[in-house]
């Protein structure tokens, strides 16, 4: 029975959610993306969400699995890279008014 839901994504993102009792990968690269994908047939998954990042190179993959009833394969995406984004383009408004960016830049924790 499909009856398990997995999330392949960056540790940071994805490490939250294994308290809500989701199965967490978190590969290091593409390859152990594809190792990871592919052997979620033998482990019950019903659905599985994959990282934007990992989602156009593992096309093959996800067809492949996309002709069997599970799992489904979901893409999702975060907020890092539009966060980045608005982040830059601050900086350079901040620069064009004031002629510097010391009003936006990242404080650093130590």
């Amino acid at each position: 029975m499909f009856d398990k839901v997995a999330i392949i994504g960056d540790f940071d993102l994805v490490f939250p959610l294994r308290a809500l009792g989701f199965k967490i990968y978190s590969p290091e690269n593409e390859e152990d993306a594809r190792r990871i994908l592919l052997s979620l047939e033998s482990e019950n998954i019903a659905l599985c969400f994959l990282h934007e990042r990992f989602f156009d190179s593992l096309a093959k993959e996800r067809e492949r699995l996309g002709k069997k009833f599970c799992p489904v394969i979901a893409g999702f995406s975060d907020y890092r890279e539009v966060s980045d984004y608005l982040g830059k383009m601050m900086s350079k408004l901040a620069v064009k008014a004031t002629g510097s960016d010391s009003l936006v830049k990242e404080r650093k924790t130590v």
